[in-house]
């Protein structure tokens, strides 16, 4: 009986390895596929912001022209009454509006994916569309419904005989573009929170429904852990979208004048810097300081929002 022996290791054939040239050029194929995206990236995003760094550094004179002043636009930034005063009321109305918005978002999510009410297509749709409606758009409606002498207030008084308080007063104007930006915004967040309920298992309603829970403890055990990401995203989005307000306040800039002045959001008073008072350094100064504050307030709702899903 003969016996196979096993080939020897000198007769096997040593593996080849990737030559230098392969390695390189696999590095450079992944790349040629990002190249595109880096190169826009860099365009749109981090040219202007180095821009922005490069002219907040210095400052233009009425004698001496452009000089390097290094940082003391944002010297001057962190001392300006104006705009602690409009950070100060974009604050307080992210503490006030952006909760409000985000829990009427939340129930109407959790009313269309109840199943228990009727005509769920047509609701998800008709609370989402005032959101495909332009900011500028929904502002003058609204205006024209806040007008005393004009719109939906003065006829309300005239057919009742009331006095009705102004929307459009300075004690008041806040709270009125709060009104209308959660009008715009409340479908665009309640669809996210629709989107990340309708991927819950339903495996968990079922050993939910198997142990006697009743709809309150579903939404708080099952429902509400589960879309945790969802509610850190959108919380996130409307720091920044709080932090970024302009058009509103912009635009009834135009009928109260006296209600909303040039420093009421922090994003107005750098567009009046710029364009009206000719300040491009400290417009830009500014901005830079805003966007500083927006990012470390979202990081620090995304640490905590992801801190507390662990």
């Amino acid at each position: 009986m003969t016996t196979l022996s096993p080939p020897s290791m000198a007769g096997r054939a040593a593996p080849r390895r990737p030559s230098r040239r392969v390695k390189r050029g696999r590095s450079w194929t992944g790349w040629g596929f990002i190249g595109p995206f880096m190169a826009v990236f860099a365009l749109v995003f981090l040219a202007p912001i180095a821009y922005s760094i490069y002219l907040s550094l210095y400052r233009d004179q009425l004698v001496g022209g452009t000089s390097f002043v290094g940082l003391d636009n944002y010297q001057r930034a962190l001392q300006d009454p104006q705009f602690w005063d409009s950070l100060t009321r974009v604050s307080l109305f992210l503490v006030v509006q952006v909760p409000i918005m985000l829990f009427i978002a939340l129930l109407v999510a959790l009313a269309l994916d109840s199943g228990r009410l009727y005509g769920r297509n047509f609701f998800r749709i008709a609370i989402f569309m005032p959101y495909a409606v332009p900011a500028v758009v929904a502002t003058l409606m609204w205006s024209f419904m806040y007008g005393s002498r004009f719109g939906l207030v003065g006829n309300i008084e005239d057919a009742f005989g009331v006095s009705l308080p102004d929307p459009l007063s300075p004690d008041l104007v806040l709270a009125s573009i709060g009104n209308i930006v959660t009008w715009e915004f409340v479908g665009y967040n309640m669809l996210i929170f629709y989107a990340a309920l309708r991927v819950i298992p339903n495996s968990l309603y079922e050993a939910a429904e198997i142990d006697g829970a009743g709809q309150l403890r579903v939404i708080t055990a099952i429902k509400l852990p589960a879309i945790r990401g969802a509610l850190v995203i959108a919380t996130i989005f409307s720091i920044i979208g709080t932090f970024q307000l302009f058009n509103e306040p912009s635009i009834l800039q135009n009928l109260v004048p006296n209600a909303i002045t040039t420093d009421f959001t922090p994003n107005l008073f750098t567009y009046s810097l710029a364009f009206s008072g000719r300040q491009h350094n400290y417009a830009a100064t500014v901005a830079i300081v805003m966007g500083l504050v927006t990012m470390v307030i979202a990081y620090v709702v995304q640490l905590r929002g992801m801190r507390k899903e662990a």
